[in-house]
């Protein structure tokens, strides 16, 4: 019989390792990626829409995204989200597309995203942990465990707990030497 705290437990853990993946997506690796666009909104007939809803982004090259809107009158509209989202990236917009070159990262920058992705990753393991005290308390409270159990779930609480850093710690080494990487 598998145990409710330890299963809204699991499941709440491997969502934090899910957001973490999301949100180093985001961190750019000095490579064209569609995913650094995903939270970039443009004003369109006035209602701020997403980018990905307004145009198909493609990479054409390794280091360009080709954005290509359905419909040209938003071409101003998305150049302009772009500059708001404040990637760091200039668009080249030809007056049908628009093209996003990445730059290649200096020693300094890659350092810099490293320390970010360092960041990123002790937020999600003080979600972990902050998981794992809600399932020890609720190990405390439940009224239908015995000691000896309530010590095994704390156990079994305290071994995904360290899988999940251990998840956590391998997602983060794999986007650092993805960058680090020339």
């Amino acid at each position: 019989m598998a145990n409710p705290i330890l299963e809204s437990a699991k499941e709440r853990m491997a969502k934090a390792g899910e957001s973490l993946r999301r949100e180093l997506s985001n961190i750019r690796a000095g490579v064209a990626n569609p995913a650094i666009l995903r939270n970039v909104t443009a004003d369109y007939y006035g209602a701020e829409t997403p980018l990905t809803q307004m145009a198909s982004i493609s990479t054409p090259e390794p280091r360009v995204l080709l954005i290509t809107p359905f419909d040209k009158t938003a071409l101003k509209a998305i150049e302009h989200g772009i500059f708001e989202a404040n990637l760091g990236l200039t668009p080249a917009n030809d007056g049908s597309v628009i093209r996003l070159v990445i730059p290649a990262l200096t020693e300094e920058t890659r350092k810099t995203l490293a320390k970010e992705v360092k960041g990123e990753a002790e937020g999600a393991k003080v979600a972990v942990r902050n998981i794992r005290r809600d399932a020890m308390d609720n190990a405390k409270k439940a009224d239908d465990l015995s000691e000896d159990e309530e010590r095994k779930l704390e156990k079994e609480i305290q071994t995904l707990t360290d899988d999940a850093i251990k998840n956590v710690d391998a997602i983060a080494a794999e986007k650092e030497k993805e960058l680090l990487t020339i």
